[in-house]
């Protein structure tokens, strides 16, 4: 029986003929447009994730603690939510770091009278402490510290990248939706033309005692079949770009994102594809199968 179904829906695929072949076609650009838009946001929130870890909030003091005071200051830091780690920063180190960043103009940090840079802690975040919400409330209950003259650092930059983020997925969504929906109305043509050429066909199967899931069935899997050709032309095309535009990107995206090399698609959102085309097609099938009824 299932042979005699699948049989059915590829000669029914057959007779569509140029309408059948552009419904395959609207669906692969519908999921490669998806696929697409997918590919980027995953690369672009391994990047917002990758640059959340690298993120320090800076406390500058006012003034030098003992050594003391520095073990109960940092203890008490280290104490509050969204808290990984800190590290104390001594007047000292801190000129230390100023005169190994200015390398040869070095002498001019040498030649000044005191040492005017402060004090610090810099703190690192956790998983918690790295979301907005989480960074907002850390810095405020920071510069609430009585040792506090000033608090600096911040997810301004990973918020920006995350909010370009949800906003890649949803132009991708709104233009894979814009190509699905002419994607599912070609499928239902095409399933159209095949009840028109079998009108006869089928009603001899009915006639005959035939059931009416073995009359309808085939042409649900006729557009179940257009849908998953079509995402399987979709991934395969973004494979092909991948390989070909990957490397030649990498170098830009290290430079701009900070990532070594772009991800593809990870093997649940190829499946998904899948599935989302094969859904496609059937829907369309499905709505042009309810012209049918006797």
């Amino acid at each position: 029986m299932l042979g005699f179904l699948i049989g059915e829906a590829l000669r029914d695929l057959h007779r569509a003929g140029r309408v059948a072949v552009a419904a395959i076609l609207l669906t692969t650009l519908s999921l490669a447009a998806l696929g697409g838009f997918w590919l980027v946001s995953t690369n672009v929130g391994q990047a917002a994730e990758q640059w959340r870890d690298r993120v320090r909030i800076t406390v500058f003091l006012k003034q030098e603690p003992s050594a003391a005071e520095t073990d109960e200051l940092v203890d008490r830091v280290q104490a509050m939510p969204g808290v990984a780690a800190v590290r104390y920063v001594s007047k000292s180190e801190a000129l230390g770091t100023l005169k190994e960043v200015l390398g040869k103009d070095a002498s001019v940090a040498e030649q000044l009278p005191t040492n005017p840079l402060p004090a610090s802690l810099e703190v690192m975040l956790n998983e918690a402490g790295a979301t907005p919400e989480g960074a907002r409330g850390l810095i405020t209950r920071l510069s609430e510290l009585p040792e506090t003259d000033e608090v600096s650092g911040g997810m301004d930059w990973v918020d920006r990248l995350a909010r370009g983020r949800r906003l890649l997925d949803v132009i991708g969504l709104g233009i894979g939706a814009v190509l699905a929906v002419a994607a599912i109305l070609t499928v239902t043509t095409a399933t159209t033309l095949v009840l028109h050429l079998r009108r006869q066909e089928l009603e001899i199967m009915r006639l005959v005692g035939a059931p009416e899931l073995v009359v309808r069935l085939p042409l649900l899997l006729q557009g179940m079949l257009q849908g998953l050709l079509g995402a399987v032309m979709a991934i395969w095309l973004l494979i092909a770009v991948y390989a070909l535009a990957g490397p030649h990107l990498e170098p830009l995206v290290n430079q701009t994102l900070g990532l070594e090399r772009l991800t593809f698609l990870k093997p649940h959102t190829v499946v998904g594809l899948m599935l989302a085309g094969t859904m496609l097609g059937g829907f369309g099938g499905w709505l042009a199968r309810g012209r049918t009824a006797p």
